[in-house]
């Protein structure tokens, strides 16, 4: 072998070692990316191995396979229906029964054919029964349907020296400081010792009076929870 031959010979060999060293790293790589593929699966979809979902069928009997899935707990089954609420009521194949109404403030709603019957006070799943009960009268195994369009009900407000009053959704397990907090806060000028907490109660409005330096002790008792047209007012 000439003296020109090694060089070429030596830089082939070299090429060849760099060639198969660039094939096994190509492979690992495709190797590993295989793998975060398959593994993926449920979770790329957000879905967890143990995660709790309901399955509810909008399929006909024809149609099987169509379902829609929606998380466990998504809709509150125990809502309670309260004062100028919307709820639409929907009997099936029976239109002149069905319609959007509101929760008036005697409690009651008014429906063709079945005129006033009480909603304030019932979960959606009972007022769907006391609706099948009164339209037998009427109908021949009614089915109905309630949906809560509106919760106007879940309302709380407060007045006075914050900084931002006015009506608020009642979220959770409120609680007066919560509801203050989420006012923007006690003005420079309230009367801290002298808040007041106006509640209707069977028919007639109840007032309380509320310290809150008392209200920002731990454990306090004067930190009341809310409920639905709760009014706070801070003088």
């Amino acid at each position: 072998m000439s003296r020109v031959d090694k060089p070429f010979c030596k830089m082939s060999n070299s090429m060849r070692v760099h060639r198969a060293l660039m094939a096994c790293a190509l492979a690992a790589i495709v190797s590993s990316h295989s793998m975060r593929i398959s593994a993926s699966g449920p979770q790329a979809l957000g879905v967890t191995p143990g995660s709790r979902v309901a399955e509810r069928r909008v399929g006909g009997p024809g149609d099987p396979a169509a379902t829609a899935v929606t998380p466990a707990g998504a809709a509150s089954a125990d809502y309670v229906i309260g004062l100028d609420d919307v709820l639409a009521v929907v009997f099936w194949r029976d239109q002149q029964l069905s319609g959007d109404v509101r929760v008036r403030p005697d409690g009651k709603i008014s429906l063709p054919l079945l005129d006033d019957v009480q909603a304030a006070g019932l979960t959606p799943t009972q007022l769907r029964e006391r609706l099948i009960a009164e339209a037998r009268r009427f109908v021949t195994e009614p089915l109905a349907t309630v949906i809560v369009r509106e919760t106007n009900s879940r309302r709380v407000y407060i007045t006075g020296q914050v900084a931002k009053p006015g009506q608020y959704p009642l979220a959770p397990s409120m609680t007066i400081l919560q509801l203050i907090a989420t006012a923007g806060g006690l003005g420079d000028f309230a009367k801290a010792g002298d808040i007041r907490l106006v509640r209707v109660s069977e028919g007639r409005s109840v007032s309380v009076r509320l310290k809150f330096h008392e209200m920002t002790k731990q454990g306090s008792r004067q930190n009341l929870e809310l409920k639905p047209g709760d009014t706070v007012v801070v003088p």
